[in-house]
């Protein structure tokens, strides 16, 4: 098996390579309109790192958000073509997910016995000051994905901790602990564990995209 991963539901884009036992491949970069740009060279240089070639790969999987409508549409159409093009297996996973994935029980130790140590929310920035959020309860998604504005979200779980970028842009709101972007890495690592709560390789946007076609009234 080697696995290619990738996600670009936010500003940073992230690559890896996993050979079925282990990460042999990262790449990183950032720009929260330069998705486009900044893949490309990031599946690149992680294949390179990882001594492999695109012909070598069998699997390729993508963050489908949610988030921005043209990092999504960069990253899902790039699978969706690699897996045409290559022949090999896709999968999709929830992008908030990839950061649940992340966080180690320990996490909410400080938290002490109010609430159970894996009950928790993510969120990530969706602009237009609000957020994408989740909640997580052992380890699993048991609500969302959806969008809300961060007092709004506060307000629904006044008592669970955040995490994610959206946690970290609004901590004067949320009950924020950590503020980590997903990590092609986690993803690879939920893919090759078989504990992804794997999705349609469609992109989860929530909403309508902030840019949308004029439509010039018609001449009488």
């Amino acid at each position: 098996m080697l696995l290619l991963a990738f996600d670009t539901a936010t500003p940073a884009v992230t690559v890896a390579v996993h050979d079925g036992s282990q990460i042999v491949g990262e790449a990183s970069g950032s720009g929260a309109m330069a998705h486009g740009e900044l893949l490309a060279p990031a599946i690149r240089d992680a294949l390179t790192a990882a001594g492999a070639h695109m012909s070598d790969l069998t699997d390729v999987a993508v963050g489908v958000g949610p988030g921005p409508f043209t990092g999504l549409r960069v990253g899902v159409v790039t699978a969706l073509t690699l897996g045409r093009t290559l022949g090999i297996a896709t999968h999709g996973v929830c992008s908030l997910d990839i950061v649940a994935a992340a966080i180690p029980r320990s996490a909410h130790a400080s938290l002490g016995t109010i609430l159970p140590a894996d009950d928790f929310l993510v969120a990530t920035d969706a602009r237009r000051k609000e957020v994408y959020w989740a909640r997580y309860s052992a380890g699993a998604r048991v609500e969302g994905p959806d969008v809300l504005a961060p007092t709004d979200l506060a307000s629904r779980f006044p008592d669970l901790p955040v995490h994610g970028p959206g946690a970290g842009q609004y901590p004067e709101v949320l009950r924020a602990l950590s503020s980590e972007t997903p990590r092609a890495a986690d993803l690879a690592e939920l893919i090759v564990s078989g504990r992804a709560d794997e999705l349609t390789l469609e992109p989860l946007y929530l909403r309508r995209p902030d840019a949308v076609p004029s439509v010039a009234p018609k001449q009488a």
